[in-house]
């Protein structure tokens, strides 16, 4: 797995002392994870189904994954 070096204020920023991801980190990173970001681009439809397989202990873990379960995903700018 490929680490990305995170610059604060373009992939993240802190709020209370927690990390809070940007949508273009999102967007770089390729998938949607299920955590139920605040920033997610992807569509509510994909995040639904995300949270349903984080939820049941199957979460997507690569952008391999995702794009093989739903293929090429429309975000949203």
């Amino acid at each position: 797995m490929t680490r990305i070096k995170l610059k604060e204020h373009q992939d993240y920023y802190l709020e209370n002392g927690l990390y809070v991801f940007t949508a273009a980190y999102h967007l770089r990173r390729g998938y949607c994870c299920g955590s139920r970001c605040r920033h997610c681009p992807y569509p509510p439809e994909v995040q639904e189904e995300t949270i349903k397989l984080r939820l049941e202990g199957r979460p997507i873990r690569t952008k391999e994954e995702f794009e093989a379960r739903f293929g090429e995903v429309l975000v949203k700018p």
